[in-house]
């Protein structure tokens, strides 16, 4: 308010000032004579002030007319003038809303119009480093795979897009199948930005579906350096790459150093199982059964295991049943009323003929964590103490539909696997198998109860206490193996060998 009233009384105070100054120039005598082609002209004060004026104005307009024509003549020319920076920023402009209306329509799932957009964004801003990446994600979503991919290779060739580039073209060969190329290309990648979280996974998840062990502990350490990885979960994986590396340890042409990773192994992670058994294995083969018995009796305190039995039995082979039962108390100690130690116990004692024991060592197992193990070993304790054949059949319908108790589950698809390998074979995820009963209840088979005349039939053929029992099996699923089941107690689980062999 108070500046509105300010100009209204400056304008006021020039427009006077102007009057009294005009007013001063007509009562002045005198004036300003030009003469012109013989023509003279007398200009009063007033007039010759007026024309004073107007010639200014006159050369004023005069250099700016001769200083567009300049501009015309440079912007024809090619040069950069105000002209051709006007134009340049109204192409901008267009070229900057054809970018953010392609993001949108990218964001929006609408492929057809952000490829367009970004082509339109290309032509006008002429800055590939913005409108290529565009370009490329667009051309992808419409399914313009060829187009994506020689944009891709065009970002490879600028140092400051060289990583998205090498990047989208991985995606590409992920996404065609091509494993080996793609694990290449996502090693260039990490060596330009060894920090990039998503790219040492998917190195890692390649190389270790390529058996590539050495590299992939290789980045393991890599997201260990970067922060992306805990200590703890580093051991245990860098342990899982170790003991994948030792595969093979007892083959004929095993060498030293796949002993000593096998060793290195254990050492890294103890609780491993798989790294315990090959571990044990190795010292057994080196003849050091102290070590092998040291680092079984380790494993076991965290968790029993099958595996580690018949490790534990492979250190002594040529012993008595009584004399393993006697050295298999290291571990039986350890913890008595786990279900595992019981089976084994059960097991070593049927072995030993001494069926009483291996009655008390089951226990309530089968009537409170029953599966095809805990009734196959009631079937052979049954038969050793002369029960009828009708016993003995009942306790092995029954393991024909149990479950088959704790195995190689996948925590991430919750595949069952039949031994323990460091990439599940189902969904290739990396150091997910964990020794578990599966969470689905396993599917019985109809099929089990028509195996029943077949068990009675061979139970009635045998002469002699300790025959084998043959089951023919063909249409029987899971939950059990019962290819042949011997009194002897061949174990169900059809990848464990057997803990103990009775003597001859």
């Amino acid at each position: 308010m108070l500046w509105s009233l300010f100009k209204i009384l400056v304008f006021v105070a020039i427009i006077g000032l102007l009057a009294v100054g005009a007013g001063s120039l007509m009562e002045t005598s005198g004036g300003i004579q030009i003469t012109a082609g013989g023509t003279e002209y007398t200009l009063g004060p007033l007039q010759s002030v007026i024309a004073l004026g107007v010639l200014v104005f006159a050369v004023w307009l005069l250099f700016k007319l001769l200083t567009l024509l300049i501009a015309t003549l440079k912007f024809l020319n090619g040069d950069e003038t105000a002209l051709s920076r006007y134009f340049d920023r109204s192409r901008e402009q267009r070229g900057y809303q054809a970018l953010s209306d392609g993001l949108m329509a990218l964001a929006s799932g609408e492929g057809r119009v952000a490829l367009n957009k970004a082509t339109k964004a290309e032509r006008l801003l002429n800055k590939p480093e913005l409108t290529n990446l565009l370009v490329a994600q667009a051309a992808e979503m419409n399914g313009d795979t060829q187009k994506a991919a020689d944009t891709y290779k065009k970002l490879v060739t600028d140092n400051a897009t060289r990583f998205v580039g090498v990047r989208g073209i991985m995606k590409q060969k992920l996404a065609e199948g091509d494993d080996e190329t793609a694990r290449k290309l996502a090693e260039k990648a990490l060596a330009m930005k060894p920090r990039h979280l998503e790219t040492q996974d998917i190195l890692l998840g390649l190389q270790t579906k390529a058996q590539d062990w050495v590299g992939a502990r290789s980045t393991l350490t890599a997201k260990l350096k970067s922060g992306h990885l805990p200590r703890d979960v580093f051991k245990r994986r860098d342990a899982v790459l170790a003991l994948s590396e030792a595969k093979g340890i007892l083959d004929e042409n095993a060498t030293v150093e796949q002993q000593e990773r096998a060793i290195e192994a254990n050492r890294l992670s103890p609780d491993l199982v798989p790294a315990a058994a090959m571990a044990a294995r190795a010292y057994i083969e080196k003849g050091k059964p102290r070590n092998a018995t040291k680092i079984v009796k380790k494993a076991w305190e965290v968790q029993p295991h099958p595996d580690l039995a018949h490790v534990f039995a492979e250190i002594a082979p040529d012993e008595t049943p009584h004399e393993r039962i006697k050295r298999f108390t290291a571990l039986t100690r350890i913890h008595p009323e786990n279900m595992e130690t019981r089976l084994i116990l059960a097991e070593l004692n049927i072995v030993a003929e001494d069926f009483p024991e291996a009655r008390r060592a089951l226990g309530d197992v089968v009537e409170k964590q029953a599966d095809a193990r805990g009734y196959t070993l009631m079937a052979a304790i049954e038969r050793g103490e002369g029960s009828s054949d009708a016993v003995v059949q009942g306790w092995l319908a029954k393991a024909l539909t149990a479950p088959r108790g704790p195995q190689w589950v996948c925590d991430n698809c919750h595949d069952i696997q039949p031994e323990w390998a460091p990439v599940c074979q189902n969904c290739s995820s990396f150091d997910t198998l964990s020794w578990q009963t599966p969470q689905t209840p396993e599917i019985t088979s109809a099929t089990g109860v028509h195996m029943l005349p077949l068990i009675v039939g061979a139970l009635e053929d045998s002469s002699e206490p300790e025959a084998e029992v043959e089951v023919e099996v063909e249409d029987v699923e899971e939950p059990v193996d019962p290819e042949i089941i011997e009194l002897d107690v061949e174990p169900v689980r059809p990848d464990v060998e057997p803990v103990v062999e009775k003597q001859a």
